[in-house]
């Protein structure tokens, strides 16, 4: 059977979706058979794992904060590292090499670097549309640049957005693309992309859940708050001072916060200072520095307000009460470029305005990443770690509750299948899937995963099996983590637990092999491919 005769066969209709597909014994504890549950699954770029609220952060996020209270906050979730791979295995459940997206979007000629989903591979979208499901995809789609491989080729019915990213929040980058479902368009003459981008997700819901009250699930890929540091002056004004007193003392805020609350244990030790940073005390720009992190700041709360005006939609069309919403970030903090972050605008420009092109620095990222170590790029906790918050009214336990059990990206295409009633029908054409579902974990139940979880981006990886994980940067030895008590990664434990590391890498090899992952040197010499 191959793809299109698996999309063919799982067709049956909305009675044979609503069966207990294999792999989901569960799922009749899920699923109630008088309605479909719409399913909203909202990424952010570049955020780290403490910058929200209700993960510890002084940022005001009021709406993603309600959302936990009424909901469960997972405390070990984990992305890829990097924006295109988490995109990959979220939206197919296997790992990212295997689906073709091993690095970034270009075109490598390796198996698993070609920089575009493969057709071994399903999607969300392209599983859920033969059970009746609306698909529906907003903003940063980012594995597939060519049109054969954008939304609509892959499942989606409806997409606004760019297939790679604007690289602007004010305008588009020369070379950049905005499309409405195939066709690409201009953005207005004013126009702020965080806010369009809710914009068009409230007018597809209403498209479907509302006028043609049909069950749908959204794709909602906000590009905030990666660079270029871009937002409205008001917003940036307010937040202007907060920062003053320096990244050395938010970490320290943050880190206090987070243990409180129960998000981090208070024996995991707040990791030092990243290397490459310096003392607050020692910053000779502090103001610009501040400013920087103020951009940052506005960029996440308008986010924020635009998943607020998501939700009260939502609320407001009576759609909240059989909606499961998830909510997640595709890697750590961002370090590029060096420990002030970098400047490509015009010149004298104002940091945060439309003429300005910046990032807010490798020292910032730290703060984001708190209280873990590196960033987005590797698989130390700081690049890996992500927040992932799931509501869904009637079956959830205790509201507000936090899940400590971990899990990955490759999960979420199992969780909304199981939530959906839709099945995975396995065959020779079809990898099989790498995630678990986390339905149970919303319960109180174990999540059954009987095999390590693995990482590999640029040469950095990594292996998690049970408490232990082993990590590695490109070029670098491995480390042992306990990570039970010691998820900061500050005690390396590899010349003690010798056979156990060794015993890791054999295993972290093992995937490596059967997944497609090449050795990074290997991956940079090769010709990349222009279509």
């Amino acid at each position: 059977m191959n793809r299109r005769s698996f999309l063919r066969s799982s067709s049956a209709g909305l009675a044979g979706c609503l069966l207990h597909p294999a792999g989901f014994p569960f799922l009749s504890e899920f699923v109630a058979s008088a309605a479909k549950p719409n399913v909203v699954l909202i990424m952010a770029d570049d955020m780290g794992f403490s910058d929200i609220g209700c993960y510890g952060g002084e940022i005001d996020t009021p709406n993603l904060d309600r959302l936990a209270e009424n909901g469960v906050r997972f405390t070990q979730f984990y992305n890829t590292g990097r924006c295109c791979p988490t995109r990959a295995s979220l939206l197919t459940g296997v790992y990212p090499h295997q689906a073709g997206v091993g690095h970034m979007v270009e075109d490598r000629g390796l198996a698993g670097y070609r920089g575009f989903l493969n057709r071994r591979c399903v999607t969300i979208a392209e599983a859920l549309k033969p059970c009746g499901y609306r698909t529906l995809a907003v903003g940063k789609w980012h594995v597939g640049t060519e049109k054969s491989g954008w939304p609509l080729q892959r499942g989606f019915d409806r997409f606004y957005g760019s297939p790679t990213a604007p690289g602007h929040y004010f305008r588009l980058n020369p070379g950049r693309k905005l499309v409405l479902d195939n066709d690409e368009i201009q953005p207005p003459s004013t126009w702020y992309v965080t806010d369009a981008f809710t914009e068009y997700a409230v007018r597809f819901i209403q498209e479907t859940g509302t006028a043609a009250r049909q069950p749908f699930f959204l794709y909602l890929a906000y590009t905030a708050p990666h660079w270029p540091l871009h937002a409205l002056p008001a917003e940036i004004q307010k937040y202007r001072g907060r920062y003053a007193c320096g990244w050395d003392e938010i970490r320290r805020q943050r880190y206090a916060r987070m243990v409180k609350a129960g998000l981090i244990r208070s024996c995991w030790t707040l990791s030092e200072r990243d290397a490459e940073s310096i003392s607050w005390t020692e910053e000779d720009q502090k103001d610009q520095m501040d400013l920087r992190m103020a951009v940052y700041s506005a960029q996440i709360e308008a986010m924020d307000r635009g998943i607020g005006k998501v939700l009260h939609f939502l609320k407001q069309s009576g759609l909240d009460r059989n909606t499961l919403v998830l909510f997640l970030s595709d890697n750590g903090g961002c370090a590029e470029v060096g420990r002030r972050g970098f400047d490509r605008g015009a010149p004298g420009a104002e940091i945060g305005s439309p003429d300005s092109y910046s990032s807010y620095g490798l020292s910032w990222a730290n703060a984001s990443n708190t209280p873990f170590r590196r960033f987005k790029h590797h698989t130390h906790e700081g690049g890996i770690a992500a927040p992932l918050i799931a509501s869904w009214p009637g079956h959830i336990r205790g509201l507000g509750e936090l899940e400590h059990q971990p899990g990955h990206v490759i999960d979420i295409l199992p969780t909304i299948l199981a939530a959906c009633g839709a099945g995975y029908l396995p065959n020779p054409d079809l990898l099989p899937l790498e995630g678990k579902s986390l339905l149970p974990a919303l319960q109180g139940k174990p999540i059954d995963r009987k095999v390590p979880l693995f990482w590999e981006h640029e040469g950095n990886r990594a292996i998690r099996d049970g408490d232990w994980k082993l990590v590695a940067r490109y070029g670098q030895p491995w480390e042992l983590y306990d990570l039970k008590a010691d998820r900061t990664e500050t005690k390396n434990l590899a010349s003690v637990h010798q056979e156990r590391a060794r015993h890791l890498a054999a295993r972290w090899q093992q995937w490596a092999d059967s997944a497609g992952v090449v050795p990074w040197d290997k991956v940079r010499k090769a010709d990349t491919i222009t279509t």
